[in-house]
């Protein structure tokens, strides 16, 4: 009976010296872990990133801190480190395999908060999408549309796709083309189109705006006007540039072969 007894009291000092000490690392090891993340959140450099990422690298930061935290505590409590990576492989692997495109998913995330392709705010194209990006996750990305509809785009169909970024650039060109009948002077269409440009609001000077014949049909002339502007100001710019050019061609009489109406006078011959 005193053997017993000897035995337990041994095997409670060695184990409950283990406990206390992994409980002490525990609370120790929380604590210093919220430190760093309050500590994060008061750096120049780390306040001066965007929102998406600073919570991004705030989450893994944590993960990945958590998970030293833990492995020090079972390293502590004797546990054979071999059984536990056996069990996080196994564990690890099953849900790699049902969670593949989540996966996909994650890792497009980070790479959107890597290369940045593309930041909040910005007008882009990609995956069949077009509009303003609202939101980036970790795991998807929202574009609200002109007509203010959300699309809700997974993100590793982006990092898979072409990514056409509007708002990358200060400065976009805006290109329109105009049908002008071919049974008038060329360099007239040309004149009132090139002026019409230069007085539109918004339309810069450098590069100068341009306006020629780029196309000859068989019955009419194709005439492009070409102008630079502001990118955040594209589609004012772009319906006012419209709307100066057309009414400039119908001030000086010039005609769009698609307005006219053909009509043929057949003549009785009785």
């Amino acid at each position: 009976m005193d053997l017993i007894i000897n035995k337990c009291i041994d095997w409670a000092t060695t184990a409950g010296g283990k406990i206390v000490s992994a409980l002490v690392v525990f609370v120790v090891g929380c604590l210093v872990i919220k430190g760093i993340k309050k500590a994060m959140d008061k750096a120049d450099k780390f306040t001066k990133l965007e929102k998406t990422v600073q919570s991004f690298l705030k989450n893994l930061i944590s993960i990945m801190l958590y998970a030293i935290l833990i492995i020090s505590v079972i390293s502590i409590l004797g546990i054979p480190m071999t059984s536990v990576i056996a069990v996080l492989a196994s564990c690890g692997l099953a849900l790699g395999l049902s969670l593949q495109g989540a996966l996909s998913n994650f890792a497009g995330g980070i790479m959107i908060l890597i290369f940045n392709p593309f930041r909040v705010g910005d007008y882009v194209e990609v995956a069949g999408a077009e509009g303003t990006v609202r939101d980036i996750s970790i795991f998807y990305t929202s574009i609200i549309t002109l007509d203010n509809k959300r699309i809700t785009v997974p993100n590793g169909d982006l990092m898979s796709s072409t990514v056409t970024n509007f708002s990358s650039e200060k400065t976009r060109r805006i290109d329109i083309d105009f049908k002008i009948t071919n049974d008038c002077d060329n360099n007239l269409p040309k004149e009132v189109l090139l002026k019409a440009a230069q007085k539109t609001k918004g339309v810069h000077k450098e590069p100068a705006p341009f306006a020629r014949m780029t196309a000859v049909d068989d019955d009419m002339f194709i005439f492009t006007v070409r102008a630079w502007c502001d990118s955040a100001k594209y589609w004012d710019i772009y319906y006012d540039l419209l709307e100066n050019c057309s009414n400039a061609l119908a001030e000086n009489g010039i005609d769009d072969p698609e307005d006219r109406i053909a009509v043929r006078i057949v003549k009785d011959e009785d």
